[in-house]
């Protein structure tokens, strides 16, 4: 959950679903209308000057549509987020450079709403016992986060509290979001949106649903109660109910801060290693995986800071609400590229794509070479090839520098330059959140200025090398919930 504030708040969100979609409407209708209209007019000029004016129309819809959702909070700002994330596939460039302003909106609810829900969900007594901050630490689309302490013992916790009425309103919200983009024309409807529609539709029920967010955050406290480089809060079930997390609260700096900035090279290293190999156990050996990448969710705890050790600077990992499982089915061919990829294996990675069924055989042949390639050129800094590094990627001591590779850019332009784009077509769903994912741990590093050659890590998950291996290859050791 985002910590940034505004410093605003609002005494209640719309949530019943009669006026939600009757804003909707209106502004779809409108947004509707303006199209239409431009649609209609939009013929005299050259082709350059049409398209440009269907661009900036595009964008003025956008910026419409979103300055609506923002004003409905609730599960609506979510979904917008969401597509925002994950809807470059569907969406126009323009509609989701507008739907990422959505981040930014973090409006709290007022206390006396906040206030009402844990009187609902908590007995008088419970209550009692902590001494509760009223001003938010942190707020987002869904619910916001309160610090408390125990009054019998000092305990520090942190309350997060699902907005009112937001779980009931997911499907309507949705259903009204894509109604929206429909009329306004802001999107091509098919087979493959209506699909990925309903992965953002299961996600979102994924969101609300704070039990297994409870559970999920009380797995992975478990799974990393062993390893001293991440802490997770420790679910407290006393102050947990359908709509409230109660948790312990948990020291730490954002990734971002100038005193994470100033820890030398070699702890900023070890910090960006640990997040690497917290991926690839997700990926490789429990097969699941926390799907958001936002940097809210994760803090630095500094050595010998308070909650600390002397030994070791450790991630804080927040926020398990949007954690999937995957199946072999999926996780198979996923290996499969990632092995064939730093094996150099080109015809394995194309074959791992048509199994994902974002690559299809009856391509021409070199359109297949170049989706492999781009795929490929994914694992630089995982690789043995350090010759291929670009100048500027590499120290002096040999190690991949992963902020000044700039590697993330590299492939969207070599993805952009090439003919693959015209044979583009939607992968699934699971792959759009994955590889959201991978960038994210990616920039995680690089915003560390982390400097490491992640090859020896990769290779102690693909092979069971170097110490404190893994229990199993990653081909065979994927547990399940």
């Amino acid at each position: 959950m985002s910590s940034k504030r505004s410093g605003k708040s609002v005494s209640r969100i719309k949530t019943g679903s009669f006026e939600r979609r009757l804003s909707l409407t209106r502004a779809g209708l409108f947004a509707g209308t303006r199209m239409a209209s431009h649609m209609a007019t939009n013929w005299i000029g050259n082709k350059e000057r049409r398209d440009e004016r269907h661009r900036a129309m595009l964008s003025s819809q956008a910026r419409f549509l979103v300055d609506e959702l923002g004003q409905l909070k609730g599960s609506v700002v979510k979904i917008g987020q969401v597509m925002a994330l994950y809807g470059e596939h569907f969406l126009p460039e323009e509609v989701t450079e507008a739907l990422h302003t959505l981040e930014d909106q973090t409006t709290s609810l007022e206390w006396a709403a906040i206030e009402r829900v844990l009187k609902a969900q908590l007995s008088s007594e419970r209550l009692a016992e902590l001494d509760i901050d009223p001003e938010p630490i942190g707020a987002a689309s869904l619910g916001q986060v309160h610090r408390a302490v125990r009054r019998s013992d000092g305990l520090e916790l942190v309350l997060k509290v699902q907005y009112p009425g937001v779980a009931d309103a997911v499907d309507s919200d949705l259903n009204a979001v894509a109604q929206l983009l429909r009329v306004a024309r802001l999107v091509n409807f098919g087979p493959e949106f209506e699909d990925w529609l309903e992965e953002v539709r299961r996600m979102m029920h994924r969101e609300v649903d704070y039990r297994l967010e409870a559970r999920t955050t009380e797995k992975f406290r478990q799974m990393l109660a062993d390893d001293p480089r991440f802490v997770v809060p420790r679910v407290l079930p006393e102050y947990s109910t359908d709509h409230i997390i109660g948790a312990t609260y948990e020291h730490g700096h954002s990734i971002s801060s100038a005193v994470v900035g100033d820890l030398p090279l070699e702890r900023r290293s070890d910090l960006g290693k640990a997040a690497l190999e917290l991926f690839f156990r997700e990926l490789f050996i429990w097969g699941e995986i926390q799907t958001d990448p936002n940097f809210g969710n994760y803090r630095i705890r500094i050595a010998g800071e308070e909650g600390g050790d002397d030994d070791h600077d450790r991630i804080v990992l927040l926020d398990f609400g949007a954690v999937q499982s995957y199946s072999r089915e999926f996780l198979d061919p996923v290996i499969q590229m990632v092995r064939a990829s730093y094996e150099d294996d080109l015809e394995a990675v194309i074959d791992g794509g048509v199994k994902l069924r974002f690559m299809s055989s009856d391509w021409p042949k070199e359109v297949l070479e170049k989706f492999g390639q781009v795929c490929m050129s994914v694992l630089e800094p995982l690789s043995s090839d350090h010759e291929s590094w670009p100048e500027g990627a590499v120290n002096s001591k040999g190690q991949y520098r992963w902020k000044q590779s700039d590697l993330p850019s590299r492939v969207a332009r070599q993805a952009a330059r090439s003919a693959i784009n015209r044979y583009f077509r939607v992968p699934p769903s699971e792959f759009v959140f994955l590889n959201r994912k991978l960038i994210g741990v990616y920039t995680f590093i690089a915003v560390l200025y982390s400097e490491f050659n992640g090859e020896p890590l990769l290779r102690k998950y693909l092979y069971g090398e170097g110490d404190d291996t893994p229990d199993a290859s990653a081909t065979s050791q994927i547990t399940k919930a």
